[in-house]
């Protein structure tokens, strides 16, 4: 008996590491070939057992549509999914399912039923959604308290009949912790992204182009934002109450308003970004508190940087203001040091010296002083700027810095600015 016992256990052992070696195999998914038709793939859908692939033939399959099980739905070159302007096109109310290889077209134009091309509601968490083509949606693609979702290297591009503020966003995340959008392109929508009320989430190596913001943050915490590329947006990305962010080796070109708007954002490293030729300013800091700058290059914007309304902390460093109209816009009356550890920032307009050859300005730079306030608080002052007696105002500053009535000091400006790679 003792003998049979032991035999029952090793043979369970080695059954064990069979299995572990992969010497046992789960048996293959069911695949079901789908034809184009009315009513064709919902009805597969509800036939279908979990875990199984359905692949889609080309042609047009007529929405509503909803996924209630985990499976895969891919599309061969040419498989459309039309919502005929009602409604969500595809939803999706399981885990782990899996959408890919398809147009998702003509969704529904309502904001308050959150009309969609794919709409994953609570129950989706674990989803994949990748290399669609999602077109004339509300919409493109909502994550409704989907968890752990993957949206991956899709085109989402909006309906372009709506006025902007009618429009949906490109890819919206509502209590999504833990979601990964990454390597999509997004036009012609709201928002490229828009992100709130989560929680460790990944937004990295998007395009966006022909939007109102490229990346909107609201309510979202220990997250990154990597990578992106914001071209001729109105605001390149806006990350508001938000704390502990990863903010790096983004760009923005050429977006209207600003190239990024930190509002209420906290505790957060801004790192190796580049903003190059926005019409208005290149970074607004509006009340943001003990976050790092550093590494990054604001050049040819009419401000370089806004900074503003108690923001208080930060540690501004490495940075490099190139060719900006204005470096820096301050109205404050504290004195503000923009150096740390004897490390400051490359300003383009200091006509700085360096005999000692260590690569730092042989005296504190001022970006902006009494003339610049009064400027800001009455722009018809401008006219005065080439006037003796401003000149003679400026030079007496530079001869007596006590008369400052605050302002920003960068005590250990750079002679280069950082090097970025600007492809």
């Amino acid at each position: 008996m003792h003998l049979l016992r032991a035999a029952l256990a090793l043979g369970a052992a080695v059954a064990l590491l069979a299995i572990a070696a992969g010497g046992v195999r789960a048996a293959p998914a069911a695949v079901i070939e789908v034809s184009p038709g009315e009513g064709s793939l919902q009805s597969a859908l509800d036939a279908a057992p979990s875990g199984a692939v359905l692949r889609l033939a080309p042609g047009i399959y007529p929405g509503p549509i909803v996924i209630d099980r985990p499976l895969a739905l891919e599309g061969l070159p040419g498989a459309i999914l039309d919502g005929r302007g009602r409604g969500r096109v595809l939803s999706v109310a399981a885990p782990d399912v899996v959408v890919r290889g398809l147009t998702v077209r003509n969704s529904g134009t309502s904001l308050a039923e959150t009309d969609a091309g794919i709409f994953l509601d609570k129950p989706a968490k674990g989803a994949l959604i990748e290399s669609n083509r999602l077109e004339n949606n509300l919409f493109g693609i909502y994550l409704h308290g989907a968890r752990n979702a993957l949206v991956r290297g899709n085109e989402v591009i909006g309906n372009r009949s709506l006025r902007m503020s009618e429009r949906g966003n490109g890819i919206h995340l509502w209590a999504a912790r833990g979601s990964v959008v990454e390597g999509n392109t997004v036009r012609y929508g709201r928002d490229g992204i828009f992100v709130t009320t989560s929680r460790k989430n990944a937004f990295r190596g998007n395009r966006f182009r022909d939007l109102r913001f490229a990346i909107h943050y609201m309510y979202t915490h220990d997250s990154e934002v990597s990578g992106n590329v914001s071209h001729d947006n109105h605001v390149g990305f806006a990350l508001m109450y938000s704390d502990r962010l990863r903010v790096f080796d983004n760009r923005s070109t050429g977006d209207r308003d600003h190239g990024f708007l930190f509002n209420f954002t906290n505790k957060s490293r801004i790192e190796r970004n580049l903003v190059h030729a926005g019409r208005d300013k290149c970074v607004f800091l509006y009340n943001a508190n003990r976050n790092v700058l550093s590494g990054n290059l604001f050049e040819g914007c009419a401000i370089g940087i806004h900074f503003t309304a108690g923001s208080e902390g930060n540690r501004i460093a490495g940075n490099g203001f190139i060719g900006n109209a204005t470096q820096v816009k301050y109205v404050g009356t504290r004195h503000v040091e923009w150096s740390d550890e004897g490390v400051g920032n490359y300003w383009s307009d200091n006509p700085a010296l360096d005999l000692d050859g260590d690569g730092i300005g042989d005296v504190p730079y001022r970006p902006n002083d009494l003339v610049d306030q009064v400027v800001w608080r009455h722009p018809l002052a401008k006219l005065l700027l080439t006037s003796p007696s401003v000149r003679i105002l400026r030079w007496a500053h530079d001869r007596f810095p006590s008369v400052y009535p605050g302002g920003v000091i960068d005590s250990a400006p750079l002679m280069r600015p950082p090097e970025l790679e600007t492809g």
